[in-house]
């Protein structure tokens, strides 16, 4: 990849009261995500983006290195900055498709959409997603069955710079993790399991009384530097285990 050839990041989007640092991590990113730089691709010298935003040398520095430290971009001593390879985090709860793990045990998948569209970013979200209270964010809620017992009620928000055309996906053919896996793939993941007692939606639509144990795994996904997704997943404490190895 030929840094000369880099587009003007402000051509083709609105000004930004983004820090200036961040619009630059914002940028650097946008590149890699949308396919323009590659996996081992040397990416622009911290003096051509001076150039390019008009900025000073230590603002762009502390861009690439909080980029670096993220695992997003690697620098290699005389030689520049390329794009890093994709490191993806394994944990004792492997993150796979729940429609692959009901066909592989010889049941039948579905689903039912109940709400998928766009919010608004509280004060605990924004700071999950790293992003300013109010932000725009994609959600959805969907009731996961296995031969038509429900076993699953996904609570997930996602991060439009991740998933722009989240909103657009039919999840009642396709799950969420799928479509997510392709439009924001996995750099990493935390994740918390508890028990807890079902109440409102997800005891109305599990089919389970109010109080009911129930095995709950909040999880938050990284992709290519952004928090892309955070979804808490509860499941009928009576038919659920997880298990693992390491």
């Amino acid at each position: 990849m030929d840094p000369r050839t880099t587009h003007d990041p402000l051509q083709d989007s609105p000004p930004d009261k983004a820090p200036i640092f961040r619009q630059i991590k914002d940028y650097l990113v946008g590149e890699i995500a949308a396919g323009r730089w590659k996996e081992g691709d040397l990416v622009p010298s911290e003096q051509a983006l001076v150039r390019l935003f008009g900025v000073s040398r230590m603002t762009v520095n502390r861009a690439v290195r909080e980029l670096t430290a993220e695992h997003v971009l690697v620098r290699r001593q005389g030689s520049g900055t390329y794009v890093a390879p994709q490191k993806y985090q394994a944990t004792l709860v492997e993150i796979r498709n729940i429609a692959d793990e009901i066909r592989e045990r010889g049941k039948q998948h579905t689903s039912r959409v109940l709400v998928l569209a766009a919010g608004v970013a509280d004060d605990g979200l924004a700071a999950e997603f790293a992003l300013e209270a109010g932000s725009t964010l994609y959600h959805s809620l969907i009731v996961h069955f296995e031969n038509d017992v429900p076993i699953q009620f996904e609570d997930r928000w996602v991060n439009p710079a991740c998933a722009p055309a989240y909103l657009e996906q039919d999840f009642s053919s396709i799950t969420p993790n799928e479509h997510l896996m392709v439009s924001a793939p996995l750099q990493g993941a935390t994740y918390t399991i508890e028990a807890l007692p079902a109440s409102g939606d997800p005891a109305k639509h599990l089919g389970i009384a109010p109080g009911a144990p129930c095995l709950v795994l909040h999880r938050r996904t990284t992709s290519a530097g952004r928090i892309a997704s955070v979804a808490t997943m509860w499941h009928p404490g009576h038919l659920t285990r997880f298990t693992g190895s390491v």
